[in-house]
């Protein structure tokens, strides 16, 4: 059985990186019309969920490098998986930005 405080880390990670998610591709849309100064605000906005979240992945990396026993489960690898495309998708969304301002120049 997976320990309940895992579960709500868990959550935890996926709450934050899943805000960061949402407020990324907002920039994009933002940028897409080229409201830059927008994209910017929900880039800033993102990155300050994604690293929230990732405090919490990496305090169970302590807590098992410590020696402690990290329970595995469906959940947590669901969360891992949100934290890693969430991290892949604001970077393309960045260089995508990037692409808007150089065709609005």
């Amino acid at each position: 059985m997976v320990d309940e405080s895992l579960n709500t880390i868990a959550f935890q990670i996926i709450s934050n990186v899943g805000s960061a998610k949402s407020l990324a591709m907002e920039a994009l849309y933002a940028a897409k019309r080229s409201d830059f100064a927008l994209a910017e605000e929900k880039l800033v906005e993102s990155k300050k969920y994604f690293v929230e979240g990732h405090k919490v992945h990496a305090s169970l990396i302590q807590k098992e490098a410590a020696g402690d026993k990290v329970e595995f489960s469906l959940l947590f690898m669901h969360a891992e998986d949100q934290l890693m495309s969430t991290e892949t998708i604001t970077e393309l969304v960045k260089e995508m930005i990037e692409m808007y301002k150089k065709i609005v120049e």
